[in-house]
C-alpha cells in the first residue's frame, strides 16, 4: 500500500483514471466509423508535436495537442473531400509523423530515453502541470462524447441519413477527429502514442461481445478502459515494466475472456454466431419444381403409384412425386 503514498503514483492513477474514461468513449465512435486506426495515427503525428515542444524548450504537452488536432483535421478534411481514401491519409499520418518526430528529436539533441518516455509512457514523468492539461483535456471529451452522443451516433451509422435530418456532417466529423487527437494527448503520458490506439479500440470491442445496444457498449467499454488501466499501472509499478504494454496486454487478456463468455451466453440462448457455419448432415430442402408436362392425366386406372393423403391423392411417375393442383402439377 505504500505505492500510493508517493506522489508520482497518485498522479499516475488519476492521469489513468482518466484515459480509461476518454479513450474508450470516443473509441466508441471510432470503432462505429470504421476508423480504428485513426488513434494510431494521430498517435504517429503527436510524436512530432512532443519533438517540436523539446525543440523549442515548451512543454511537449500543448505542442503535440496542437500538432495532433492539425493532424486530425488534415486527415478528415482529406477523407471527406475524396482527395484521397481514408486509408491512404492515415498512411501518410503514419510515415510523416514518425519521420517529423525522429527528425525533430535527433535537432534538439535527445537521445532514445527521452522519447520512449512519449513512446510507452512513463509514471514518473506525469508531472504536476501535466496532470492540470490531462484533467482538462479529458473532461473535455467527455462533455462532448457524451453530450453530444445522439448526433455523432447518427453521423457514425450513417452519414447520407443525418444529412438528411438537417445535421452538419461535416462538423460533427472534425469534432470526432479532433477529440481523438485530443484523446490521443490525454493518453500519451500513462500509456504511450504507439500503444494508444489500442486503449481506444480494445475495450470498445470487448464490450461488443456482451452488449447489444451502443449506450451499454459505451459504458461498459469506459469500464473496461478504467479497470486495465488501473490494474496496469500499479503492476507494472511492481513488476518494473512499461505501463502501457501492461495496460494493453491486460484490456487483450479482457477481450479473450469476454469474447469466451459471450460466446458460451449466444450459444445457450439459441442464437447462431455471426460466423457459424450450417449443420453437417442436414440436407437442404428441395426446390419446388412445376412438372414440364405429362403424356397423360394421372388417375386411379393410370398403373402410376399413388399415395393417399385423404383430403387429396399424389401420384409417383418416373421415381418423382406429382401433386395435383388442378390446373398445374408440381414435380417434387
Amino acid at each position: 500500500m505504500t505505492m500510493f503514498e508517493l506522489e508520482f503514483m497518485q498522479r499516475a492513477l488519476i492521469a489513468g483514471l482518466l484515459t480509461g474514461l476518454s479513450a474508450p468513449a470516443i473509441g466508441t465512435y471510432l470503432v462505429q466509423r470504421r476508423l480504428s486506426l485513426m488513434g494510431d495515427g494521430i498517435g504517429h503525428i503527436a510524436i512530432t508535436g512532443v519533438a517540436l515542444g523539446l525543440l523549442t524548450g515548451s512543454a511537449p504537452v500543448l505542442t503535440a495537442v496542437i500538432v495532433s488536432i492539425a493532424g486530425a483535421t488534415a486527415i478528415e478534411l482529406v477523407r471527406a473531400r475524396g482527395k484521397a481514401t481514408g486509408d491512404v491519409a492515415l498512411a501518410l499520418l503514419f510515415y510523416g509523423g514518425i519521420a517529423g518526430g525522429v527528425l525533430l528529436i535527433g535537432l534538439a539533441g535527445q537521445g532514445a530515453a527521452t522519447l520512449n518516455t512519449y513512446l510507452f509512457g512513463s509514471l514518473t514523468t506525469v508531472s504536476q502541470s501535466d496532470l492540470y492539461v490531462v484533467v482538462g483535456l479529458a473532461v473535455a471529451v467527455l462533455v462532448v462524447a457524451i453530450g453530444l452522443g445522439p448526433q455523432l451516433f447518427a453521423v457514425c451509422q450513417d452519414e447520407e441519413f443525418a444529412r438528411t435530418t438537417g445535421l452538419r456532417v461535416q462538423l460533427l466529423n472534425l469534432v470526432i477527429a479532433v477529440m481523438a487527437a485530443v484523446t490521443v494527448t490525454v493518453a500519451m503520458r500513462t500509456v504511450g502514442l504507439l500503444l494508444v490506439s489500442a486503449l481506444m479500440v480494445v475495450p470498445v470491442a470487448t464490450a461488443q461481445q456482451i452488449t447489444r445496444s451502443f449506450r451499454s457498449t459505451f459504458v461498459t467499454a469506459c469500464i473496461i478502459g478504467v479497470l486495465a488501466c488501473l490494474a496496469g499501472i500499479v503492476t507494472s509499478y511492481n513488476a518494473n515494466v512499461a505501463p502501457g504494454a501492461t495496460i494493453v496486454v491486460l484490456a487483450l487478456a479482457g477481450f479473450v475472456v469476454a469474447a469466451t463468455v459471450g460466446t458460451l451466453l449466444r450459444r445457450r440462448a439459441g442464437r447462431p454466431l455471426a460466423d457459424e457455419e450450417p449443420e453437417v448432415g442436414v440436407p437442404a430442402p428441395e426446390p419446388h419444381v412445376v412438372s414440364a408436362g405429362h403424356p397423360h392425366a394421372h388417375s386411379q386406372d393410370c398403373g402410376h403409384k399413388k399415395v393417399d393423403h385423404g383430403d387429396h391423392v399424389d401420384y409417383v411417375h418416373d421415381g418423382h412425386l406429382h401433386a395435383a393442383h388442378g390446373d398445374h402439377w408440381d414435380e417434387h
